[in-house]
């Protein structure tokens, strides 16, 4: 209820500006006192000394040590494509996704079309949350060309787990990015939802997203010139923390048989077999 009516667009641009600060002391001490807080290392980073980063946007988007985050060498293997923990995962029933017990919401919703949702209904979904600690770079599961991204303006709900089991339709209300690629598989969807203090979402061919968090209708883009991911290949980022939601089409995709909702992951690992 407290979410309901707080100004989250507002606050969540404030702290899109206070994490851009660049005065030594001020961000300096922001890192440490980050850092103490959620227990993070900067062993696997590649700058390791918290006086280098420029901000304190610029310590939370870290790039890793190559190799910090090796892929799993079976080519079978669709990846993990972030750091975080799997929030549930399973078959997109009726057009529809599970959220928490009691709660689901449409994939078109989601996606912000129904056209764009048609291929992957009686397929496959998993949804990961990405915590404060995590590592916020989100790589491609499987190689992939965009065909199209949708800017889908919404709400900045928090996406803790606590709000997940609360808040009904949570991930088709919350501003989101959703990016469809041709893939082996078929078309593949990731969705980069945003959260309450998500300050921005990023991708490698758009750059910034948001902020300005707007309001009104859904923005959809083809590319101008043509977009190849790698499979580990960067495709975006999270500025602050948030969730990542993969959509794939029916028979395509099974998942890796330990994989559990609160399981942990990182980067590079199996979440599931592709079947071609």
């Amino acid at each position: 209820m407290l979410q309901r009516v707080l100004p989250t667009r507002l606050l969540s641009w404030m702290i899109y500006k206070i994490t851009r600060i660049e005065q030594p002391a001020f961000k300096n001490a922001f890192i440490r006192v980050f850092m103490a807080r959620f227990g993070i290392s900067l062993s696997e980073a590649e700058i390791e000394q918290v006086e280098r980063f420029a901000c304190f946007n610029d310590f939370f988007t870290r790039a890793l040590k190559p190799q910090a985050r090796p892929l799993h060498a079976d080519p079978q293997v669709l990846l993990s494509p972030v750091d975080g923990a799997v929030s549930q995962f399973g078959e997109i029933r009726n057009g529809r996704i599970f959220q928490a017990k009691g709660h689901d919401y449409s994939a078109a919703e989601l996606l912000g079309g129904a056209d764009l949702a048609a291929p992957f209904d009686g397929g496959e979904f998993c949804t990961i949350y990405l915590a404060p600690n995590n590592y916020h770079r989100l790589h491609m599961p499987l190689a992939g060309t965009l065909r199209e991204w949708v800017y889908v303006p919404g709400r900045l709900f928090s996406v803790n787990p606590a709000t997940v089991r609360a808040m009904p339709g949570l991930f088709a209300r919350n501003e989101r990015v959703a990016a469809i690629f041709d893939t082996e598989l078929g078309p593949f969807a990731m969705v980069l939802v945003g959260a309450f203090f998500v300050g921005s979402i990023e991708t490698v061919w758009a750059g910034r997203i948001t902020p300005p968090h707007k309001r009104g209708s859904l923005e959809r883009y083809q590319p101008i010139a043509p977009v190849a991911l790698g499979r580990g290949d960067e495709m975006g980022r999270f500025n602050m923390g948030s969730t990542v939601i993969l959509l794939a089409p029916r028979g395509r995709l099974q998942w890796a048989a330990d994989l559990a909702p609160a399981q942990p992951l990182v980067m590079g690992q199996k979440l599931g077999l592709k079947l071609t």
